[in-house]
């Protein structure tokens, strides 16, 4: 029992909300424990219930770039509040979010913003199809969109199948109109297009899979990508909810020196509020009412309250911070590695940027075939052993970890001990 304070509150919880949880993961089922519940954070550090301090990799799951409670969001957040909660009129303050993310998204001509980045992906989605004319989406095995329903699909008997529901209350007759394909499988990519090309509106890609833990693209996927929808007259979807001003201000697409057509963005772009964003190509975001034929609203889209947090996130966002991630992120990677080789765990790391996870398998992971294969019971031992040294991880093999600006080398190398010693734990 390392928490006994949380403990009773999951025993309320479990009354009240389906699993005890508002979201999924937060149940530490995958990990065979019963979750900490959150007091406050603080910079580097989240600390639970019962006022234990942790060494935090979760950040609300990549939101919190900067670390928790930053002077300068709260102080923004703050002074927004205090001039209303939500006016459900226009400000000048999402035209000011909607003005920076074009000028650091080069694909982006306009932009709407929304509440979450299941919005952001289920809008660009409609937008595609209203544009194009046509029904059909593909997707990649592993990558997750959200849980809007023609997103929760799973592959079918072959590689480039009709999907079927990955959950129940998904339609059937919804599920049908997605593909799957395996991530970075470019000649999959190919085939499909060469078969099906005229049925597909678009095909949406996480460009740095991180949900099935950080799986980076292979060398011309997304490439294959943005030139097959080219030439097929179909959209080309990033969702950089995830990567977005994460892998580096302009995402993953910047990075890479690509323009899809539509990009969706969420987590860092809200500073830690329900705010997330999509945009790209004028001539498909006019398509949107009141301008065009497809209709998406939201009576708390582009909130003032959280517009500020973001706005005050975003503009602290230059290339000493992004230095600054990548040389923490890589001594936490080496550390780990060198823990990996003196236990000689069956395990290997992957990182893109200040994204990174540990692996129970050989590795490297390519797709989800690979990630599959991990070894679940050793990362819920593991998860454990972190978690009573003081280190919160993300609790689910297939979840990406985060390094925030406000980690230092004490808390890295801290961590780079508590995993050593936990992974020694896994063989006594």
């Amino acid at each position: 029992m390392i928490d006994p304070v949380s403990d009773a509150f999951f025993e309320r919880a479990l009354r009240v909300i389906p699993g005890g949880v508002n979201s999924p993961v937060r149940a530490f089922r995958a990990v065979g424990t019963t979750p900490i519940f959150a007091s406050k954070g603080a910079g580097a550090h989240v600390y639970g219930a019962n006022g234990a301090r942790y060494v935090d990799y979760v950040g609300s799951w990549g939101p919190l770039i900067l670390g928790h409670a930053h002077a300068a969001v709260v102080a923004a957040a703050t002074e927004a509040l205090a001039r209303g909660t939500s006016y459900g009129m226009p400000t000048e303050l999402e035209v000011r979010f909607a003005e920076l993310l074009c000028g650091m998204y080069e694909s982006l001509d306009m932009v709407r913003a929304v509440s979450s980045g299941t919005e952001a992906t289920m809008s660009a989605l409609r937008a595609a199809r209203g544009f194009t004319g046509r029904d059909v989406v593909v997707k990649f095995e592993g990558c997750y969109h959200g849980h809007s329903d023609g997103l929760l699909v799973k592959a079918g008997s072959g590689g480039a199948t009709f999907g079927v529901p990955d959950s129940a209350g998904v339609p059937a007759s919804i599920a049908v109109h997605t593909l799957t394909l395996p991530f970075n499988d470019i000649d999959a990519l190919h085939a499909l297009f060469a078969a099906r090309g005229p049925e597909i509106a678009a095909v949406i890609v996480e460009p740095v899979a991180g949900n099935m833990g950080v799986v980076p693209p292979a060398e011309g996927f997304l490439e294959a990508i943005v030139a097959e929808c080219a030439r097929a007259g179909s959209v080309s979807v990033f969702d950089e909810v995830m990567t977005g001003c994460r892998v580096g201000r302009s995402g993953m697409q910047g990075c890479k020196r690509l323009s899809p057509d539509l990009t969706c963005l969420g987590k860092i772009v809200g500073g830690g509020f329900p705010l997330a964003a999509y945009g790209g190509r004028r001539a498909i975001m006019e398509r949107l009412s009141p301008l065009g034929p497809v209709y998406q609203a939201g009576t708390l889209s582009g909130n003032p309250v959280a517009v500020s947090a973001g706005l005050a996130t975003l503009e602290r966002l230059d290339e000493a911070l992004y230095a600054r991630l990548d040389a923490l992120s890589a001594r936490l990677q080496v550390g780990f590695e060198h823990a990996i080789e003196k236990t000689k765990a069956r395990a290997c790391v992957q990182r893109v940027g200040s994204m990174l996870t540990l692996f129970f398998t050989e590795g490297p992971v390519r797709s989800w075939s690979d990630a599959k294969e991990c070894d679940t019971g050793a990362f819920a031992r593991w998860h454990q052993g972190l978690l009573s040294r003081g280190v919160y991880w993300p609790p689910a093999q297939f979840e990406a970890a985060f390094v925030s600006a406000a980690h230092s080398d004490k808390e890295i190398d801290e961590t780079i001990s508590a995993a050593e010693a936990a992974l020694r734990g896994l063989t006594r």
